[in-house]
């Protein structure tokens, strides 16, 4: 298990698998903190 407590996590998530927020919503009590979130189109 990795600890992220404390560090900056930039979030890649695809519209076509798993959104950035729902990533965010899963990262949200490991105490990591979220520098960068979005989600992309990857054709």
């Amino acid at each position: 298990m990795v600890d992220l407590k404390g560090k900056y996590v930039a979030i890649i998530g695809d519209r076509d698998g798993i959104p950035g927020p729902a990533i965010e919503e899963c990262l949200k009590d490991t105490g990591a903190i979220i520098g960068f979130s979005t989600t992309e189109c990857f054709v």
